[in-house]
């Protein structure tokens, strides 16, 4: 049985509930639940005051339901469990986390996934700016896990990202790959300008049509059929993530960069037949 949080805050102020997480949760009572401090704005309240909780947490299991596109920091720094948002999510989802799965079924707001280290997160819907990436301030972004948004998502994906890997089934905005460190993303819509600006290593593939121009710090290395685009694509199928079939025996043209920096990453465009 699931913890089932029913959100029935009517609020413009912002509603964080860092530290609420199934690791937290599992081995207390509801009454305890129910007494987690939360903030609304910069006041402190207990959980109950903003949600409806009942249902089990010994599973390790949250069912949250209600509009929490205002509702922030959602399963940041959890490490096992999974949490699942039925509905709209605010920023910060999966900050930190070190584990278990998150399902969105519907947009998030920004910074999904920032320095998370391990684990899953699904958006079923779009994502803002910065999912991956480093704060302000951090010498890296996430450093492992997955991030899977089956819309379209925001700039700066996977700045200063060191490992892992992100997907986005449609477009992406500006500076994808930004000081990137190491770590894939893949985006399989159109993406913005300036891809992997900065990056140091890792692999950048932009799959969709029209691909952008490339900063005059990438060169052109080859034209081939990496099979670990294989790898990668059977992986995300087998996470429910929409792939194009015919990507399996496409060829794509690599590019090495970003020579202003240690020059060793790669961006992969799919060659123009």
């Amino acid at each position: 049985m699931a913890l089932r949080l029913s959100y029935f805050g009517e609020t413009s102020l912002p509603v964080e509930i860092e530290g609420f997480t199934p690791d937290w949760a599992c081995d207390k009572s509801l009454a305890e639940i129910a007494k987690f401090e939360i903030f609304h704005g910069n006041q402190k309240l207990p959980l109950a005051e903003m949600f409806r909780v009942t249902g089990d947490a010994a599973d390790k299991q949250f069912d949250f339901e209600g509009n929490l596109h205002g509702v922030h920091w959602i399963g940041a720094q959890m490490a096992s469990g999974s949490i699942h948002v039925h509905g709209p999510a605010g920023r910060h989802v999966g900050s930190g986390m070190k584990g278990g799965q998150i399902q969105i079924d519907g947009d998030a707001r920004d910074w999904v996934g920032a320095e998370m280290h391990g684990g899953r997160i699904h958006i079923h819907g779009n994502a803002g700016h910065l999912a991956g990436a480093a704060y302000r301030g951090s010498a890296r972004g996430m450093t492992g896990g997955m991030i899977l948004i089956d819309g379209n998502a925001g700039n700066e994906i996977g700045h200063t990202m060191r490992r892992g890997l992100i997907a986005v089934g449609g477009t992406a905005g500006e500076m994808v790959g930004f000081n990137m460190i190491a770590g894939t993303i893949l985006v399989f819509g159109q993406c913005g300008i300036r891809p992997g600006a900065g990056m140091r290593r890792g692999t950048i593939g932009l799959f969709g049509p029209n691909p952008p121009r490339l900063l005059p710090s990438f060169r052109y290395a080859a034209t081939f059929q990496p099979q670990f685009v294989n790898v990668l694509l059977r992986e995300l199928k087998s996470h429910h993530f929409r792939i194009d079939e015919t990507l399996f025996s496409a060829e794509f043209d690599l590019h090495h960069g970003d020579l202003v920096s240690v020059g060793r990453g790669e961006i992969l465009f799919r060659h123009a037949v």
